[in-house]
């Protein structure tokens, strides 16, 4: 990106953190807390047993010191950590449409973060390439989210490579409790593709076991469907290799669409087996309607 002065990096991060604010209060009020679930139950209170109590829940001392059947009463535990994991490789600098990839990422993250302030939870960020590149803990508050912004947007990454299993190790070493973890990625993966995947899926898997994993896939329309504009040269952006296309030929134009299309698939067969829900986001629209079908069909499916 770029270089700005502060004074055009804080209008930026204003302006994102305005319409962000906008999409929660107008779209995602109360819709985030109906999804996410605590991490733990908290004790509340002793009461007489009542009949269709659960008997494991009897408290057998109060219930041994006054002589009547009493249990133990909790709540959910609602104060939730949200992680954020976001791919900062030099593939996310890609967009052809209203905004690269990287800034789709931070309106993305921004949504999350402030849809968890107004439940009073939790937000942590991590950076990564090939590298950890920055990690921020879990906090509260305005400001806090406003650095989250900042350093999504700006952050200068020494890699330009993806390794998407470093940030799901560091999750598992860092955070102790039960987080709920958002995997913002392009899944531009260097080498094999179906190597990469299955190295991930373990990861993903025992993540996942203590974690609740999302997974969130960032495109580009151009990475979907090539233009008419005859030959061109595509450059990829963490290994610099370079191809030579002609788009004027409808049979390069159909290859390459079945490609993206084969790897959006086997990543989708990757992320189902191994259990993880799945949003998908681009470049060309908002990130607000996804957000809301996915929450949507995560809570239709938590209240079967």
């Amino acid at each position: 990106m770029d270089p700005l002065k502060s004074g055009d990096i804080l209008r930026t991060v204003r302006k994102l953190e305005i319409s962000t604010r906008k999409m929660v209060t107008d779209s995602l009020a109360g819709t985030y807390q109906s999804v996410f679930k605590g991490s733990g139950m908290n004790f509340d209170e002793v009461r007489e047993y009542l009949p269709g109590d659960d008997i494991r829940s009897i408290d057998w001392n109060v219930t041994a010191r006054t002589g009547v059947p009493h249990v133990k009463k909790f709540v959910e535990e609602r104060e939730l950590t949200i992680m954020l994991m976001i791919d900062i490789s030099a593939s996310g600098d890609f967009g052809s449409v209203l905004r690269s990839k990287r800034e789709l990422m931070a309106e993305l993250g921004s949504v999350l973060a402030f849809s968890a302030v107004r439940n009073n939870d939790k937000v942590g960020l991590i950076l990564f390439s090939d590298f950890i590149e920055l990690y921020i803990p879990p906090d509260k508050g305005r400001s806090h989210i406003l650095r989250l912004i900042r350093e999504i947007l700006y952050y200068r990454p020494r890699g330009r490579k993806t390794d998407l299993g470093l940030p799901i190790d560091f999750v598992i070493k860092v955070c102790k409790r039960r987080a709920v973890t958002f995997l913002i990625s392009d899944y531009c993966l260097p080498g094999d593709f179906d190597d990469q995947l299955a190295a991930l899926k373990t990861r993903l898997m025992i993540c996942n076991r203590r974690h609740d994993v999302i997974s969130v896939v960032v495109n580009d329309p151009r990475e979907r469907e090539l233009p008419d504009c005859g030959r061109i040269t595509i450059e990829d952006a963490e290994t610099g290799d370079q191809v030579e296309l002609n788009t004027s030929d409808r049979s390069v134009r159909e290859q390459w669409g079945r490609m993206a299309e084969d790897r959006s698939q086997r990543l989708n067969h990757m992320l189902g087996t191994a259990g993880i829900d799945r949003l998908e986001v681009s470049t060309d629209r908002s990130s607000i309607e996804p957000l809301l079908g996915f929450f949507g069909a995560r809570k239709r499916r938590l209240a079967r």
